[in-house]
């Protein structure tokens, strides 16, 4: 878990996006899955998921693309209109927790894995490195979460009953 003190900025490549995270994200995946790999392009997505209200817009407005996911409740990418770079992702079409692309952070090096999901499809060639918790699917957040971000994720709960 990244330990320097927030916050951090990031955007997309044209720059007409600009955010910035007010905290710390509540935990980093890495994920491995097919459709990861086909919407973004490459071997895997790195994802620090934290609360919408914890992510400021500083310039921009994003543009929401409805996309359909394995599971079939979806996801809403939001990309810049102008270069289409996808900044974060609301999964299940939940709005209260962002899925930031961690390489759309200025410093996106702070933000290593804290667990790489669905590794029964990765690439074969991709190394894990050692003591980097892996699952070949996908886990229970209470088993490997910080207390902190359990919590975090607890008061976003509470906020939606």
């Amino acid at each position: 878990m990244n330990s320097l003190a927030p916050p951090f900025e990031g955007g997309c490549t044209c720059r007409f996006i600009r955010y910035r995270l007010t905290s710390n994200p509540m935990f980093v995946h890495c994920c491995h899955c097919r459709w990861c790999q086909r919407e973004t392009g490459a071997s895997f997505a790195l994802n620090a998921l934290i609360e919408a209200d914890r992510v400021e817009l500083l310039h921009g407005q994003v543009e929401v693309i409805d996309t359909p996911s394995e599971s079939g409740t979806g996801q809403w990418i939001s990309r810049c209109p102008t270069c289409h770079v996808a900044v974060w992702s609301n999964y299940g079409r939940n709005t209260s927790v962002r899925f930031i692309r961690v390489g759309t952070l200025d410093q996106p090096d702070h933000f290593p894995p804290d667990i790489h999901i669905y590794t029964e499809s990765k690439q074969p060639w991709v190394v894990i490195p050692p003591g980097t918790p892996a699952v070949p699917e996908y886990y229970q957040a209470s088993a490997r979460w910080p207390k902190e971000s359990l919590e975090r994720r607890e008061a976003l709960r509470s906020r939606r009953s």
